[in-house]
């Protein structure tokens, strides 16, 4: 398939993520074509070990050098993995591993080689989807809103709702279903609410040597200091007007924060802090939304979950209440994303990443032999 070309019917495309929380690899199948989803297919995991982790963590914040390579070499090598478990691919959804993001500085970095990917699974695949978005002035995230909107349809929503992805960042998509496309003004607003698990992890990583507070059993024996809490929700980003996007260490002094505190109480604060972020950012939105749709690791949180219910005045519901599947949204999102970077659609707009007019981003890369026949 050539990049621009639009043929009527759904493919059969398979998209990977690799999110911030560092916790590994997933990928999924959807069928679509790149406007509709006509259905979802399988899906698998790949988990990073410790080393492999180490290796990426080390990576965070850096642009170039020995560590940006070696965790490129972790990202490609695990990708490659995972994706050749899957069958009668048609195309291939490739977002790579963040390391740094600036879009009002350097830019953004997400580390893979969508080409090397292409080559050794004889697939085409898009890749670096951030990039195109991010030199005409936006964010360059989030990137699922595009998806979300296609979600809203499938479960046949009828009023606006949001999603809100939970990974090691938070982000919120505010979706109004009335409007026929993605892009059109007032269909979509996207931001990040602030930090969401990647502070709890890594304070659990620091202290007691486990990736996260799982299920939040720490959270749940702890008391929240509200003068950091104070502190944290002092941050001009929660009073910036949205569309905006965050780095995972943005908030890296929240450690700091909860730095005398005891275990309990410092999963619990920090637990808090994410939640609170969410709360802000819900007061962006255009409407108020009927409901709240939560995907990403954080929705498996009870402590998160509670303290969101009762902070906000709407259902805040894991999207497995609607049929979707909420550890593998985002993999599916960069497959529909895939699919209309080929067929010349956009991918993010105005109210999603603050770009100036939308557009389609990512590189498109097919393997030498397909190349030739072409």
């Amino acid at each position: 398939m050539i990049r621009g070309k639009r043929s009527s019917g759904p493919i059969r495309a398979l998209g990977a993520m690799s999110g911030t929380s560092l916790d590994g690899v997933d990928a999924a199948i959807v069928k679509t074509d790149g406007e509709q989803i006509f259905g979802f297919g399988e899906s698998g995991y790949r988990a990073y070990s410790n080393a492999e982790r180490a290796v990426l963590r080390a990576a965070l914040g850096q642009w170039h050098g020995d560590d940006v390579e070696a965790a490129a070499d972790v990202v490609d090598a695990a990708h490659c993995q995972v994706l050749a478990g899957f069958d009668s691919v048609e195309l291939i959804g490739f977002h790579g591993q963040t390391l740094a993001h600036e879009p009002r500085g350097r830019g953004t970095l997400q580390v893979g080689n969508g080409a090397a990917l292409a080559e050794a699974l004889q697939t085409p695949v898009v890749w670096d989807f951030r990039s195109d978005d991010v030199s005409l002035g936006g964010e360059g995230a989030p990137l699922a809103p595009f998806f979300h909107f296609a979600c809203a349809q499938w479960i046949k929503a009828t009023a606006p709702l949001c999603f809100l992805n939970l990974g090691g960042v938070g982000n919120l998509t505010y979706v109004d279903p009335s409007f026929d496309a993605p892009d059109e003004p007032g269909a979509l607003l996207a931001f990040d609410t602030g930090p969401a698990n990647a502070p709890v992890n890594d304070l659990m990583q620091a202290r007691l040597g486990v990736e996260m507070d799982r299920d939040g059993v720490l959270a749940a024996q702890g008391t929240v200091e509200t003068g950091a809490l104070e502190l944290f929700l002092a941050e001009p980003y929660f009073t910036r007007i949205p569309p905006k996007s965050l780095d995972r260490d943005d908030f890296s002094e929240m450690i700091e924060l909860v730095g005398e505190l005891s275990d309990a109480d410092a999963a619990a604060t920090l637990t808090a802090m994410c939640a609170a972020g969410v709360v802000q950012g819900v007061e962006h939105c255009p409407t108020p939304p009927g409901r709240i749709m939560v995907t990403g690791g954080g929705r498996h949180n009870p402590v998160l979950m509670q303290m969101l219910q009762v902070s906000l005045d709407c259902p805040v519901l894991p999207v497995e209440t609607v049929g979707l599947d909420g550890d593998m949204l985002e993999a599916q999102a960069f497959a529909y994303l895939a699919v209309r970077v080929m067929r010349g659609l956009a991918t993010s707009c105005p109210g999603t990443t603050g770009v100036r007019a939308s557009v389609g981003g990512g590189t498109v890369s097919v393997p030498v032999s397909e190349h030739s026949q072409q």
